[in-house]
């Protein structure tokens, strides 16, 4: 016997799995920019005014 379907359940267990994939996204895109504007300050200054 079938079961009977749960329109409103099952859209909202998509919604919450779509949500929580971008929130990852999200999290790991901040991560990375996070990342790299550290590995930019460390970085030294870019001297080739300097060589005139």
């Amino acid at each position: 016997m079938a079961r009977t379907p749960n329109y409103n359940y099952e859209r909202q267990e998509r919604d919450r799995a779509k949500a929580a994939k971008k929130a990852e996204k999200l999290a790991a895109k901040t991560a990375k920019s996070q990342q790299d504007a550290d590995q930019d300050s460390t970085q030294p200054a870019d001297d080739s005014s300097s060589d005139t």
